[in-house]
């Protein structure tokens, strides 16, 4: 039976997907129509929540994520699948209010109304959202086995990262080896694997396999180097009839850098205005926590290498030891722990960005000393430079605070070659998902004179 189902596996997630999409916009209308009738009866509104409700819901989706189950857990698809209902519930909410002005007298053209109503459709859609997610997964994976999987690298790779990625999927994938790429039966081995993953190999072999795995229908998932990230962004010209891929290598065009500093300056404006009473909770939170000085300040890279200094909310204890911040790290205050988790400490760079040597969206600013370190073993890193540092960007998104010097950059390029407002606003929307994450805030391992991640499990030693 599990065989004839897998067979419709895209058919199968797609209906499960439709339902819970009906059944959220049939929440909202249902509830909605206990005090207005036209809601659930062929009339404009109803037409207009419906319109509304979907087209807001694709937009969030495309913001925040899909219901994609068999692709990520259950709790990563819950935040952004309820983030974007939420968000779409209550533009659909406010766009029934708006149809159902019709009050003469001007003073009671808008009224909110129906407040507690809107709570109970967050509340049953999230529960909703739950059901589905983890019921979703499971059948999925009831269906769908594991993946044979292969990772090849090389005897000299830190297999830390990449193993406890993977050790989160074990309904994704099955590690059945791990080998090294010089190993003259590594194509005897590929053909009983249903995926592999290419990790830190030199590009001469990684092209080979990368053919040999595409040859033999074998998934694919690779490492990228900076060259990867640039063919990937590439368009697509042909000169007569000859194909060539282009890249133009220029970063922010003045037209683009000017609207990025008109969004900043107005919004980092209404920002501090907004959060001015969040700014005098928390400095005096601070102040009565050990009495030391409120505001942390420490010279960073900006654009162009331009130093700057950027303001914080003290979270450690003052004439520590300045560097990275480690797992259980003592020097963190008790308020500390609580800012950090929660990056409220970042708050006070708004007024970085007001006066110019940051950015909302944009690499993260890395102190001198880990810029200085970093660049001896990847030179590449000053690419990071190109544009202005941000508070928040796709490397603290999707990233977390000990992420890879390495991986930090491709992200970082990635947005650099893939800039856009668009690309921005979204950016700034899915940054509400990083409040959620546990290990967003993870510090590094602390070793005796270098900061690393655990060290890899023993079923992930390479076979030479």
């Amino acid at each position: 039976m599990k065989r004839q189902l897998a067979k419709f596996i895209n058919v199968i997630v797609f209906v499960i997907k439709g339902c819970l999409y009906v059944t959220l916009l049939g929440t909202f209308m249902v509830l909605f129509s206990i005090n207005n009738f036209a809601v659930l009866n062929p009339s404009r509104t109803m037409a207009v929540v419906i319109v509304t409700f979907v087209a807001s819901l694709l937009m969030m989706t495309r913001i925040y994520g899909k219901f994609d189950i068999g692709r990520r857990k259950s709790k990563p698809i819950i935040y952004s699948v309820f983030l974007a209902t939420a968000i779409t519930d209550v533009v659909t909410y406010g766009m029934l209010m708006i149809m159902n002005t019709i009050a003469p007298d001007v003073s009671l053209i808008f009224k909110w109304v129906d407040v507690w109503t809107l709570c109970a459709v967050w509340v049953l859609h999230l529960l909703t959202i739950i059901i589905y997610s983890y019921a979703g997964n499971e059948f999925f994976f009831w269906i769908i086995p594991p993946e044979k999987t292969i990772i090849i690298t090389t005897k000299d790779s830190d297999l830390a990262k990449i193993s406890a990625g993977i050790q989160k999927y074990k309904k994704q994938y099955r590690i059945s080896r791990v080998v090294d790429y010089r190993r003259s039966d590594l194509e005897e081995i590929l053909l009983r694997m249903d995926t592999a993953i290419l990790y830190d190999l030199p590009r001469e072999k990684k092209d080979y396999l990368v053919n040999f795995c595409y040859e033999h229908l074998i998934n694919i998932y690779m490492n990228p180097e900076i060259c990867d990230v640039v063919e990937n962004l590439a368009e697509h010209y042909l000169f007569d009839d000859v194909s060539m891929l282009h890249t133009t290598v220029q970063g922010l065009t003045y037209e683009q850098r000017f609207i990025k500093r008109s969004f900043d300056l107005l919004f980092s404006t209404l920002a501090i205005v907004v959060l001015s009473p969040v700014f005098f909770i928390i400095a005096l939170l601070i102040k009565m926590d050990d009495g030391g000085k409120v505001f942390f300040l420490q010279q960073r890279a900006t654009r162009d290498g331009k130093i700057f200094k950027v303001v914080k909310f003290r979270t450690m204890k003052e004439n520590v030891e300045n560097v990275s911040a480690t797992v259980n790290d003592d020097r963190i205050t008790h308020i500390g722990h609580i800012l950090r988790k929660y990056r409220l400490d970042e708050l006070p760079q708004l007024f970085n960005i007001f006066l110019g040597d940051m950015t909302f969206v944009g690499p993260r600013p890395e102190m001198l000393e880990n810029i200085w370190n970093y660049s001896q073993e990847l030179p590449e890193f000053k690419y990071r430079l190109r544009v202005k540092a941000g508070l928040t960007g796709l490397a603290q998104v999707v990233g977390k605070y000990n992420t890879s010097p390495k991986d930090k950059l491709i992200l970082d390029m990635m947005y650099i070659e893939r800039y856009s407002i668009w690309r921005d606003i979204k950016l700034i929307f899915q940054t509400v998902i990083v409040l959620l994450k546990k290990d967003s805030t993870e510090g590094f391992m602390r070793t005796k004179n270098v900061y690393e991640v655990e060290e890899t499990p023993e079923e992930f030693l390479i076979e030479e």
